[in-house]
């Protein structure tokens, strides 16, 4: 029952920003944005069931991480209810290959988590927060973006655009500003990840421009970088039904996703 409960408050959400955008309102989306900024590595589901019940959240973790990280749940606190998989090992004369994974899947549990406002104890360190300057992210970007086998080039003949995504190369506008390179190539790799296969006739050039914008909107925002673009009332993910929608924020989610994992690898390597 509390899993079925758990799909109701999500479907119920995913109702709820779809109704809203076609009404021409965006700021329901800009906060789920900002939310996949801060909880980048939740499934879509689970990041929608978390600001739905607590949209003020900020860090969430389980109990027993929270008394890793030095902190304790208050007394009485209420959790936020998440899914995780259920999942079984796998024997050798299961797996079909190597490549196979050897846990799989089978259904899913209700397990809950607690925002950081919701503990007490020792303060968690402030990674990585920069304001208006990607510093080092911007050069770890761009070796990302190489070691993708992408030919990164800059040039003024791509003038007035800021940044070309094209299969295999994406140009950006040189002299621009460290955070206006940073959110530029965001967006172009966005293109380049999620537009130039199968996926780009079952879209439109208003979607595939408000992903790309959406995924650098919350990375931008994840390193601390203010970015006013997708803020605007244009920006709308909302292509005739909730299921397109969906769609689209799932693959703002995994794009953006990937970048940030990149970025973070880097600031492990710096920690060594």
């Amino acid at each position: 029952m509390k899993v079925e409960q758990a799909k109701q408050i999500a479907n119920k959400a995913i109702e709820q920003l779809s109704e809203a955008l076609d009404r021409g309102h965006s700021e329901t989306l800009r906060n789920y944005l900002a939310a996949m900024a801060r909880f980048h590595r939740y499934s879509l589901h689970n990041l929608i069931l978390i600001v739905s019940q607590r949209p003020d959240a900020t860090r969430v973790a389980g109990f027993h991480t929270w008394k890793q990280l030095g902190r304790n749940v208050k007394k009485g606190a209420k959790g936020i209810m998440i899914l995780a998989p259920v999942v079984f090992r796998k024997s050798k004369e299961e797996a079909t290959s190597e490549e196979d994974q050897s846990k799989a899947a089978v259904g899913f549990r209700a397990v809950y988590v607690w925002d950081e406002q919701q503990t007490t104890g020792k303060e968690l360190p402030q990674i990585g927060s920069v304001t208006g300057d990607p510093s080092f992210y911007l050069a770890r970007l761009e070796e990302f973006v190489r070691a993708r086998g992408i030919r990164l080039d800059y040039s003024a003949d791509i003038a007035p655009a800021r940044g070309m995504a094209e299969k295999g190369k994406i140009t950006l506008l040189p002299d621009q500003t460290p955070a206006e390179t940073f959110a530029t190539l965001v967006h172009e790799l966005a293109h380049s990840d999620m537009h130039f296969g199968e996926r780009r006739g079952d879209t439109n050039k208003r979607i595939r421009e408000t992903e790309a914008e959406s995924v650098a909107y919350v990375v931008c925002s994840a390193i601390g970088l203010e970015t006013g673009t997708a803020a605007q009332d244009y920006l709308g993910l909302y292509g005739g039904d909730s299921k397109l929608l969906l769609e689209s924020l799932e693959y703002v989610q995994a794009t953006a996703s990937r970048i940030l994992d990149a970025i973070e690898e880097r600031l492990q390597q710096q920690a060594a």
